[in-house]
């Protein structure tokens, strides 16, 4: 049966962080193995996804046996916790002249209650030189991407010590430089399993802290995030200019979502959020999977530097180019990866972000509706003025009757002013991202409208 609240005083608001598990033990992170991790895949020379995939020194094959080798490593010391597998695909395109070997390398740490419920941290480990199309050329690659490669093998030793609910994938995608091909593959892979993605992560160029005009900042990073959902079509497109939804697709919320995560943290390093789906006119693995529906987000440098990016190593005119190690500011990458690992941590142990509608049509007040969500013992209202950046919590739900509440009447409030959504709560207080009452805030693919 269902049950109703009906609020007739207005609640204090007040600007709340989600709870999330920060167990992570001070100094779990280590700079110095982030730091062995991208000397060593300097090492390969290059990683062009064209390159060599038998020479065992050098070129994307080595890179991925390598990696596939630090998992094994990883799960031998968590008792075999981790199953790797290497999902890939032929591919060719504009820039894969003829069809090439596309491999991903990829660890999945079961989740205990929930194991269809999966997080997903990654990063594309081919690199490149100034032409895309070559091969050959030294390409060190530290910084795009050794950095987000490295994070995420860390990720993997610090939370493959635990367990969690849900499942937790760890994964090193190939041809990134070529045309995202990693990130479909893997987004592909998903589907297949008929994984229910609750966030994807994805970590390119979060080792350097200056840009090439000199311009520092080593206290933030940039998360971007998609507004108006990519696998929306015409009619989904046009509620959400009716109703509301432009800035709340599920990864604009899970990006909010991490930047309180950051704000909680003990360090002082904070979230730029940056309300794209990427950079101006470039791309990431994560775009792949927003195209099939799933809540994905990027991480990147606070300030990008353009002469150790995509530059063939060499001397001009007094300046040096290349993406080299001694580049990197290995501090800054040791703060990235604490950040995602506390991410992680908290998304694994929250549950599902509920499916929310909403009633404010022509009423002095405001119904919202859900579905009881697994693993969930409470649950969160919040709102937000349609031009504000982050939510208000509107209301608490606890109690023994809080995990089958799925109906909340608001008054006085009136839809037409303020955007609304809900959060789950986990029994041991980690908290989901908000899922907006919108046109296409539900955290999964979207239906093709009728």
């Amino acid at each position: 049966m269902r049950n109703v609240i009906r609020l007739t005083a207005f609640l204090a608001l007040f600007a709340a962080a989600p709870s999330v598990a920060q167990s992570d033990p001070e100094g779990a992170v280590s700079q110095d193995r982030l730091t062995a991790d991208v000397e060593t895949l300097v090492g390969f020379g290059t990683r062009h996804t064209l390159s060599a995939t038998d020479d065992p020194a050098r070129g994307i094959g080595a890179a991925r046996d390598w990696a596939a080798g630090e998992f094994a490593a990883i799960s031998a010391a968590c008792g075999g916790c981790l199953e790797i597998v290497q999902p890939e695909t032929v591919a060719s395109g504009n820039r894969i002249p003829q069809g090439v070997l596309i491999r991903n390398v990829v660890a999945i740490q079961r989740g205990s209650e929930r194991p269809d419920e999966v997080v997903i941290v990654m990063a594309h480990i081919d690199s490149r030189a100034s032409d895309v199309m070559d091969a050959t050329s030294d390409a060190p690659g530290a910084n795009d991407n050794a950095s987000g490669s490295a994070l995420v093998l860390e990720a993997a030793r610090v939370l493959s010590q635990r367990t969690y609910p849900t499942t937790v994938i760890y994964a090193l995608l190939s041809g990134g430089e070529q045309g995202l091909y990693g990130g479909a593959l893997l987004a592909d892979y998903a589907r297949d399993q008929g994984w229910t993605v609750k966030a994807a992560l994805n970590n390119d160029i979060v080792g350097g802290s200056c840009g090439s005009d000199g311009t520092c900042d080593s206290a933030h990073v940039r998360v971007f995030s998609e507004g108006e959902r990519a696998d929306a079509d015409a009619a989904a497109r046009e509620q959400m200019r009716s109703r509301g939804g432009g800035n709340d697709s599920p990864s604009r919320n899970l990006s909010r979502w991490v930047a309180a995560v950051a704000e909680a943290g003990a360090e002082e390093f904070a979230v730029r959020q940056t309300w794209r789906s990427d950079r101006m006119g470039r791309g990431g693995d994560h775009i792949p999977f927003l195209a099939a529906g799933f809540p994905a987000i990027r991480f990147t440098a606070a300030i990008e530097d353009y002469h150790h990016q995509h530059q063939d190593l060499r001397v001009h005119d007094g300046i040096t180019y290349g993406d080299t190690a001694d580049e990197m500011d290995f501090g800054y990458l040791a703060s990235v990866t604490r950040l995602n690992v506390a991410a992680i941590e908290g998304l694994a142990r929250a549950p599902m972000p509920p499916e929310v509608q909403i009633d404010g049509l022509v009423r002095p007040d405001v119904q919202l509706e859900w579905l009881p969500v697994a693993g969930a013992v409470s649950y969160n209202i919040w709102r937000r003025a349609t031009d504000a950046r982050d939510w208000e919590l509107r209301m608490q739900l606890s109690g023994d009757e809080a995990a089958d509440l799925n109906s909340v009447t608001l008054a006085p409030d009136r839809g037409d002013d303020w955007i609304f959504g809900v959060s789950s709560v986990a029994a041991d207080g980690s908290e989901s991202p908000v899922s907006s009452a919108v046109p296409g805030g539900a955290f999964g693919p979207m239906q093709p409208s009728l």
